[in-house]
């Protein structure tokens, strides 16, 4: 497993770092190949946050824990993302199509730039390669990425972009851009 470390409003010993490695080296074992893990430290108003994100295969797993303590936050972490890990990949094994899993998807993160006007100010800008899809698989994505909504190409539609989403009052919806 490849290590990205963040560190924000606090800094890190050598022992931490080694720790987190440790504890989630254990989460390895789920992939078929190697898997990036990006660890982020933050402290707020005196809660240690340890935010852990796996990328194996194209799909993302990731845990957000706070405590008073950073060790607990990243045993904490480890644990809930063990339990999402194996949660979803019962579901893919059972539900989706086969090699769901070993799907590659590209993103990059495009640097801030200036705002030229501050009522529609774009603060963020992503990229990715938008990949074939199941509604259910899109659903799956979006949920282990925490988002509300998420685009892709439905591959029930022939290919059509679609947008699956949260709903307010429970369940999901779809945008679809096909005729029918």
């Amino acid at each position: 497993m490849r290590f990205t470390f963040t560190e924000k409003k606090v800094k890190v010993s050598d022992d931490l770092r080694a720790y987190s490695e440790k504890k989630i080296s254990k989460l390895d074992r789920f992939f078929k190949s190697e898997a990036d893990a990006f660890v982020t430290f933050t402290i707020e108003r005196g809660r240690h946050i340890a935010e852990v994100t796996i990328k194996s295969q194209g799909m993302f797993y990731r845990v957000s824990e706070s405590t008073s303590d950073m060790y607990a936050s990243i045993d904490s972490a480890v644990a809930a993302i063990e339990r999402q890990i194996r949660k979803n990949k019962t579901r893919l094994e059972k539900k989706l199509r086969d090699g769901a899993f070993e799907r590659e998807i590209k993103s990059e993160i495009a640097p801030e730039e200036e705002p030229e006007e501050e009522d529609f100010r774009v603060v963020r800008v992503k990229h990715f390669d938008i990949k074939p899809m199941t509604t259910e698989e899109a659903i799956l994505q979006m949920n282990l990425l925490g988002h509300e909504f998420f685009v892709f190409k439905n591959e029930d539609a022939g290919g059509a972009f679609a947008t699956v989403y949260k709903r307010k009052n429970g369940g999901y919806g779809l945008i679809d851009s096909s005729e029918e």
